[in-house]
């Protein structure tokens, strides 16, 4: 297995100097994926708040498919997997 295999499948970000970029990608879509899913809970909890408008849920999903079809095409374009945004944070656990 290459070391850059390896860092993907343990959930550590590869940041060595060949694989600079493919771990620059994994962090930043990491941290997009991170706020997606806040947003994503954030909005739920309006929804069930009754605290928006017909059109401004309708709005808000459209949103957040759009934000998921795109995090897809990223994803594909780095060669990354849902698991591989799943940084290993120690003792702390995995982040997502």
């Amino acid at each position: 297995m290459k070391p850059e295999e390896l860092s993907q499948k343990s959930g550590r970000i590869n940041l060595d100097p060949e694989g600079a970029e493919q771990g620059l990608a994994q962090l930043v879509l990491t941290v997009i994926e991170l706020l997606r899913q806040l947003v994503e809970r954030q909005a739920l909890r309006r929804v069930d708040g009754g605290t928006l408008t017909e059109e401004e849920i309708e709005r808000l999903g459209v949103a957040l498919m759009n934000l998921e079809v795109k995090m897809d095409e990223l994803k594909d374009i780095f060669e990354l997997e849902d698991d591989d945004l799943n940084i290993d944070l120690g003792p702390l656990g995995n982040l997502l």
